[in-house]
């Protein structure tokens, strides 16, 4: 049968998944056509067989046929290689004259005693005197204001370690970052921090100088402070905005919502409201009433009530749509904040939604990632972050900068390193140290650092509780030094891709042998009993008899009855089949151990 291409279109937009029926229909040819190309690439299919995008696009080429993304993005790679903002680069692909202002997104960031809530709760609360009755009856994570006949949305955040754990997941929500700092207390070491986290996500900076009322206030050296760190006020010869409020006195309001502003306009912060919607979750949540719910930014597009969207690893029809208010609303435009109701699940703090054409290619694109999800944990690979993997990249061409989270014992301690750090010079490698403080590593420390592709060095400093599971979570391995020269050397090392990692056997478990068990074709299995910790499947064990080693390898085999199983915890039992060990006997000791990197001290 011969192809006729000119009655077809020249381009065509296709979702991330759909069937081979689909496919012919936005072609305008029979699907038999689309299953004899697929079958000459080697795939068997049937017409309701569901293909991905770079599939359809290469039995569209037969057509004559190109195909694009519903949504154009560009690559997590460009992305990261490019200049552009993280708004900007959801609007890769967008044709200009589409685009129109939208809201900034704001977040408040600073040292604790500082006056960030006493701040938010000034700015909502004067909004809300001039809005309907009933004010506001619900958090929902964010909220919009009004200020000279436009809208301003803020995000509360309770912090630098909420803003940058939201980086950490790829969700780039906020255009302007407002830095607290009160007038009668300077800036501290979590005002250096904030002032990093801010950097590091590449969004413009505005000064709230905050207490101005007070006495004691000392604007002028508080600027000095500012100016030595970087944040030159404008009224200096600088570009940053230093803004006196009072968030007690309700002073200086006006002028810090009309300087947000002006920063936005400066930025030009866009969006196409007409069409389909992308955002970030902010919160997610399962409520007795309404099942699970979340709360959205809209970055892109415009939402609507029965939209189909499709929410990290769930999906759902938007059955309603709320604000702060507990107000219903029909749509949601670029920049606005949203409590969604109609997800199948509770998505997660930075999860993407996107809206899709129908449930069916929904439930595809879900599907996917939740195999793909699995696949990743079944492999247990990390996201290489380590000072070691770092390295290895190097070496390999992969990197060209090392970033680094510093943390040492006393204040004086900083000085010294930095300045032995920068002097390092290793061809075309760069040495970015985003932050340096005194101080334990706390989970904020480790969030830069993964939001960054950075590492964690400390210097005679401990691990936080919560810092250390993120950093366990995240499979992110924490350097710590008690000699300088050790740390610097290490750097360098790793600088010119030299540095290799140190893996130690840990102990996770241990299993004693209950029965041994001949079975044909393939040898001995022994009948174990976990006695203490964790058998697992991917570990090495060693056999003991008495006080002897008899052997040492991996496991050929972990069942519990009649299935293999990842792994067998405490008090449970389970067969296994040591490798190239057939001597096994009842009353045998294995010892199950993994191999870890170790943590340099």
């Amino acid at each position: 049968m011969s192809k006729t291409v000119t009655s077809q279109p020249k381009e065509i937009t296709i979702p991330e998944v759909l069937t081979v029926r689909d496919l012919a229909d936005l072609l305008g040819v029979s699907p038999i056509q689309i299953i004899k190309i697929l079958m000459s690439n080697g795939m068997l299919a049937s017409i309701n067989q569901q293909i991905d995008f770079d599939t359809a696009s290469i039995v569209a080429a037969e057509f004559n046929v190109e195909t694009r993304h519903p949504f154009p993005e560009v690559s997590a790679e460009e992305a990261e290689e490019s200049d552009l903002t993280p708004w900007q680069r959801l609007l890769a692909g967008e044709s200009k004259e589409d685009l129109v202002p939208r809201p900034p997104v704001v977040t408040i960031l600073g040292h604790v005693d500082h006056g960030k809530t006493s701040l938010l709760d000034a700015i909502r609360h004067a909004n809300v005197a001039g809005a309907e009755s009933g004010g506001i009856t619900q958090h929902i994570g964010a909220y919009q204001v009004k200020h000279n006949d436009r809208r301003i949305t803020f995000l509360d955040t309770p912090g630098h370690e909420a803003f940058t754990a939201m980086r950490s997941r790829g969700a780039h929500t906020t255009d302007i970052a407002v830095l607290v700092v009160a007038a009668d207390d300077g800036v501290k070491p979590q005002t250096v921090e904030a002032i990093n986290h801010a950097r590091a996500a590449h969004v413009p900076i505005i000064v709230a100088l905050n207490k101005i009322d007070k006495p004691n206030a000392r604007p002028e050296f508080v600027k000095q402070e500012l100016a030595d760190l970087g944040l030159v006020p404008d009224e200096w010869g600088g570009d940053i905005m230093v803004i006196p409020v009072s968030a007690k006195k309700q002073q200086g309001l006006e002028d810090l919502l009309e300087a947000i502003l002006l920063v936005a306009d400066e930025v030009g912060v866009q969006a196409n409201p007409n069409r389909p919607a992308v955002g970030a979750v902010l919160e997610g949540k399962l409520d007795k009433r309404r099942g699970p719910v979340a709360t959205v930014l809209v970055q892109n597009g415009t939402l609507y009530t029965g939209d189909i969207v499709v929410v990290g690893t769930t999906w759902g029809k938007v059955r309603a749509l709320e604000d702060e208010n507990n107000k219903r609303h029909r749509t949601a435009p670029p920049g606005t904040p949203a409590v969604i109701i109609g997800l199948h699940d509770v998505p997660v703090a930075g999860d993407r939604l996107e809206v899709v054409p129908d449930e069916h290619t929904a439930r595809a694109i879900v599907e996917k990632r939740l195999d793909e999800a699995h696949a990743a944990e079944a492999s247990v690979q990390r996201r290489p972050l380590s000072l070691d993997e770092i390295s290895a990249r190097i070496r390999e061409g992969q990197a060209k900068e090392l970033a680094i989270v510093l943390k040492t014992d006393v204040q004086g301690s900083i000085e010294p390193i930095v300045n032995s750090l920068q002097r390092l010079s290793v061809g075309d490698v760069r040495l970015n140290i985003i932050h340096a403080a005194a101080g334990n590593i706390t989970e904020s420390d480790v969030n830069l650092a993964v939001a960054s592709g950075g590492t964690v060095l400390g210097f005679r400093v401990d691990v936080e509780g919560a810092a250390r599971r993120i950093a366990d979570d995240e499979g992110i391995t924490i350097n710590i030094y008690e000699i300088i020269y050790n740390l610097i050397d290490d750097v360098e090392r790793a600088m010119k891709g030299l540095l290799e990692p140190v893996y130690v056997p840990k102990t996770v478990g241990q299993a004693e042998v209950r029965a041994v068990f001949s079975i044909p074709k393939v040898g001995k299995v022994a009948g174990c009993m976990v006695t203490q910790g964790v058998i697992r499947r991917n570990g090495r064990v060693r056999v003991w008899r008495g006080d002897k080693v008899l052997h040492e390898g991996g496991l050929a085999s972990l069942k519990r009855f009649d299935k293999d199983v990842r792994e067998v915890r405490e008090g449970f039992d389970c067969g296994i089949k040591v490798e190239g060990f057939e001597d096994i006997e009842v009353g045998d000791r294995l010892e199950c151990f993994v191999m870890e990197r170790q943590t340099q001290e």
